[in-house]
């Protein structure tokens, strides 16, 4: 892929490898049955998807970053639905502790690790509770607070019980295309609608509890702990995302490099795949032992 954004022929064949290529396989972590994947050989990429998001969702650049020579897991967040997982009980650390039963389980004593959006905050607090276990970072869309209006935090306080799952929202295109478009600029049509079919797959309740623990959530006094090298990716038009959230983690980490795509937005793994990997891998493999 040596074009600025993916074509469908591209998103058609990643998509194709994911399913043929990816392991997919289980684990309970003490909370719920977690789905992941296990894809490559080489240096491990643990990568913690954001808040209406699948392994699929990454199925380019992941596809990408094992044509590179690395092994990528990647993991379904609890959803509630068919898993086991009780939302209302979770806490932000539980997230952390999914993360490290997964390690475990995979006899991962250390590795490198991707967070993604609601990933990042996962990615930053097992990082500043777990040091040992990670080596690198990069952090997608990161953040280590966004406080939520009243007309976020309120619907999801009200929809946090419901079963359905977020396709099945009355007005949801119509409501979010004059948001997402925007940042699919250049892209063709299946892109887009790729984006929309893996974010309809996540539950409601789902989506809604990780939208409440955000609002509940300020990493930042645990920033300045993280001494690991961290790479973050951003998009020069993110609308989700506010860059003033982005510069707080900025800040706060003592070892940190930012690079901005443009034309971008907060879906990189959609839009520029390749830009993506090239930036992860260079900074993966630098300083690698």
């Amino acid at each position: 892929m040596n074009r600025p954004h993916p074509t469908a022929a591209d998103l058609a064949l990643a998509r194709a490898r994911f399913e043929s290529e990816a392991k997919p396989a289980h684990t309970h972590t003490g909370r719920y049955r977690m789905r992941y994947y296990d894809w490559g050989t080489g240096p491990v990429v643990v990568s913690v998807h954001g808040l209406c998001d699948e392994p699929l969702s990454f199925c380019m650049l992941t596809a990408e970053l094992v044509d590179r020579g690395f092994r990528v897991i990647a993991y379904d967040l609890p959803n509630g639905e068919d898993d086991g997982a009780k939302l209302t009980q979770y806490r932000h650390d539980h997230y952390v502790d999914d993360l490290l039963a997964l390690m475990d389980h995979l006899n991962l004593s250390r590795s490198d690790i991707l967070g993604t959006s609601f990933g990042s905050t996962i990615t930053l607090r097992a990082l500043a509770r777990n040091p040992d276990r990670f080596r690198k970072a990069a952090l997608q869309g990161g953040f280590a607070r966004r406080p939520l209006q009243p007309y976020e935090r309120w619907p999801a306080m009200l929809v946090r019980y419901w079963s359905w799952r977020m396709n099945q929202l009355p007005l949801r295109r119509k409501v979010m295309e004059p948001i997402d478009l925007p940042q699919f600029v250049g892209c063709p049509p299946e892109i887009h609608a790729f984006l929309i079919e893996c974010s309809g797959k996540t539950p409601i309740r789902a989506a809604a509890n990780r939208a409440i623990t955000i609002s509940e959530l300020d990493l930042c006094p645990q920033l300045p702990s993280i001494t690991h090298p961290v790479l973050m990716i951003g998009g020069d038009r993110d609308a989700v995302i506010p860059r003033a959230s982005e510069a707080d983690v900025e800040k706060g980490l003592p070892n940190v490099r930012r690079v901005e795509f443009s034309p971008c937005g907060h879906y990189p793994q959609y839009t520029m795949p390749s830009q993506y990997a090239e930036q992860l891998a260079t900074f993966l493999e630098r300083g690698t032992q």
